[in-house]
């Protein structure tokens, strides 16, 4: 499976975002990459901040033909951004649920997941938030960047090429479609 790329400048949210291009078009899959976003989500209508030069990404695809819980997918796609932070960062990156990602007790990515019905099916949206050059600060929760753990810049391009090929590489294999 081969994702649409939908690049822009600035948005409100990828997942809003993502939202409006599968009830307005007839693509089934799609990853929606943004410089700014304006109004970022995280769970239970907590903002995310978007700061620039971080990656906001989302994907999207419909779970017609998806065999797996969404408690299960939400697992899968925490391996996954892990999978892609650990080209970069070669220690210890856990897991905290439902869906953190930490370094050193510190959050370095977040995902947000919804599921949304459409004329043409349900999709599952996921929105995924990796601080590669500059950390947030929220009261009572430390944060981390790739670029404070490594010491080196990373280009943003690269790490959305590299995310796009691994959803594509392991989409098939890990969440067994039926053909």
């Amino acid at each position: 499976m081969k994702f649409k790329v939908f690049n822009f400048k600035k948005v409100k949210s990828t997942n809003n975002t993502a939202v409006r291009i599968i009830k307005n078009s007839n693509y089934r899959c799609g990853m929606i990459t943004t410089e700014i976003q304006t109004m970022g989500r995280g769970r239970y209508g907590n903002k995310w901040i978007s700061y620039k030069g971080n990656l906001f990404t989302s994907f999207f695809y419909e779970l017609k033909n998806i065999d797996k819980s969404l408690t299960n997918l939400t697992k899968i796609n925490c391996l996954l951004v892990k999978k892609l932070i650990a080209n970069y960062y070669k220690k210890n990156i856990f897991f905290k649920k439902p869906n953190d990602l930490l370094i050193q007790n510190k959050k370095i990515s977040g995902i947000l997941q919804e599921i949304i019905s459409a004329p043409k099916g349900k999709f599952l949206i996921v929105g995924i938030g990796i601080n590669l050059l500059k950390s947030p600060i929220i009261k009572n929760y430390p944060t981390t960047n790739l670029y404070e753990l490594i010491n080196k810049r990373i280009n943003k391009r690269k790490v959305e090429r590299k995310l796009k090929l691994i959803f594509e590489k392991n989409l098939s294999k890990m969440y067994k479609i039926k053909n």
